[in-house]
């Protein structure tokens, strides 16, 4: 089993009366990519913080690298790199010369800012001034930031918000690379879920500030089973008989459709109809996205 780079144990942060987080136990394994999703206002954000040491949980309790965080602060965060909402920047300097600002403050030398740079693919930008960055440039430039200190936890909060295609696709691969070439397990907040899906490799869900779900990205998957829809000829009455015999169907734009299919299921409802006498054109499966998922388990009507 691998080691656990995050542990939190019934994390809570009230604000009041209100609630934000709530008993929240989150478990990131060593060398994952670990895909945190909700909808907008779930807790996400104040987790990060929390993990992050910006704000103090209510109560339980944060280990980082098998370490409390309350106990081991400095230690313990020195090995974690972070991008939480947009970065700041000295618009009139370059890449380089904002990097190296961070870097005396951490003590690192020069040379890792030309490294974290290359890192990020920023080296042919890295002399221009950063008000002349895209969006996209100021996120890596942002990674590049947290990577300064040589991390072994990256943690990102919505690193791809507001970039176009062109930009999440970059985020993207500089977050896929981190484990297998750096060996830097991430944990990466997202409320695009088709981005989580092409990268996490362990996925959390929190909604309304608990967790609902929490494992591997093809147990999660496996949360739903797929549909199965049929073409047929009369597809009304083939409706009406296979609820006459107690299966849950439903019919949309002349197909039917009937949930949590397995090859029994369709086994089964083939041999009725071709008994009773009607023509199946196709049957096939149709698996849920991992946003139909999401939002089985949220609720259909939360904001992303």
């Amino acid at each position: 089993m691998s080691e656990m780079v995050i542990q939190t144990q019934q994390l809570t942060r009230r604000y009041g009366r209100q609630v934000s987080v709530a008993d929240v136990n989150l478990q990131v394994p060593q060398g994952s990519i670990y895909g945190f999703l909700g909808p907008n206002g779930a807790g996400k954000t104040t987790t990060i913080r929390m993990l992050l040491g910006l704000i103090r949980p209510t109560s339980g309790r944060v280990r980082l690298f098998n370490q409390d965080l309350e106990k081991n602060r400095i230690s313990v965060l020195r090995r974690v790199g972070s991008l939480v909402e947009s970065p700041s920047y000295y618009g009139h300097l370059t890449g380089t010369e904002n990097l190296k600002v961070i870097a005396r403050l951490l003590g690192v030398c020069d040379q890792h800012v030309a490294e974290v740079l290359d890192l990020v693919r920023l080296t042919q930008a890295a002399n221009k001034q950063v008000k002349g960055y895209s969006l996209g440039m100021k996120q890596r430039l942002g990674i590049a930031a947290a990577l300064l200190g040589s991390p072994d936890l990256l943690i990102l909060d919505e690193p791809t918000n507001g970039l176009d295609p062109a930009g999440i696709q970059e985020i993207r691969e500089l977050i896929l690379e981190m484990p297998k070439q750096h060996g830097i397990t991430v944990l990466v907040s997202s409320h695009l879920l088709s981005e989580i899906e092409q990268m996490a490799t362990q996925v959390g869900i929190i909604n309304e500030g608990k967790m609902i779900f929490q494992g591997p990205m093809d147990d999660l998957r496996r949360q739903s089973r797929p549909q199965l829809v049929l073409e047929t000829e009369r597809p009304q009455d083939v409706r009406n008989f296979l609820q006459d015999q107690g299966w849950s169907v439903t019919l949309e734009d002349g197909l039917l459709s009937l949930p949590n299919a397995d090859f029994e299921t369709s086994a089964g409802v083939n041999r009725e109809l071709v008994m009773a006498g009607f023509s199946v054109y196709r049957m096939r499966e149709v698996k849920p996205s991992l946003e139909d998922i999401f939002l089985d388990l949220v609720g259909k009507g939360v904001s992303l």
